[in-house]
């Protein structure tokens, strides 16, 4: 389980083909003497198992399901990445609960200043979009944010300028491809309705 606050930016530094499945080596400043073989770190939304680990870098590998259903089929050697170690009981829990599970990969549409601030719109695949209300809570990209609005298949997000500037969301461009995650209460209280 993760919170949706990234505690570092690392950097894709290798990338290699495996069968099916591809193998990433990631550059951190996480102190890997703290990091077991077999952790599991969000790696822009996405949790993923460290298989090796050495001075300032780690291995994970990736299966081809989730290059399908992620924005990691996209990654090449010096993309920047939201990481995140898992929590541990009695962390304080800054975002939300996220369990690095994406549902979907969205579009951001638009992106506007607005004071120090960005507003980023972003359409989601449907029927995703039924889960995502204002003022819930959404992961893009392994960021815990607070939805603003919504519109049919869009939603808006407001980014301060501390999120903006301390991950890889300060990078985004119209046109780019992001991982979503909705509110896991949301897509239980969703289930609960179908079944009630």
């Amino acid at each position: 389980m993760f919170t949706g606050i990234v505690t570092d930016v690392g950097r894709v530094r290798a990338v290699r083909d495996t069968n099916r499945d591809r193998r990433f080596e990631i550059e951190t400043k996480f102190d890997l003497s703290t990091v077991d073989i077999g952790a599991s770190i969000s790696h822009a939304g996405c949790c993923l198992t460290v298989v090796e680990k050495s001075d300032g870098w780690f291995a994970v590998e990736v299966s081809g399901e989730t290059l399908a259903l992620t924005t990691l089929s996209d990654w090449e050697e010096g993309r920047p990445v939201n990481l995140e170690r898992a929590a541990r009981v009695g962390d304080e829990l800054g975002g939300h609960i996220v369990s690095g599970h994406v549902d979907g990969v969205g579009e951001v549409i638009s992106i506007e200043s607005e004071g120090g601030s960005h507003r980023v719109q972003v359409r989601v695949p449907r029927p995703l979009h039924r889960f995502i209300a204002p003022k819930g809570s959404i992961t893009i990209e392994g960021v815990s944010l607070t939805v603003n609005e919504v519109e049919d298949d869009v939603f808006g997000v407001n980014l301060i300028p501390h999120t903006w500037d301390v991950t890889t969301l300060g990078t985004l461009n119209v046109g780019s491809r992001v991982n979503l995650e909705i509110d896991m209460l949301a897509r239980y209280l969703a289930r609960w309705r179908e079944t009630a």
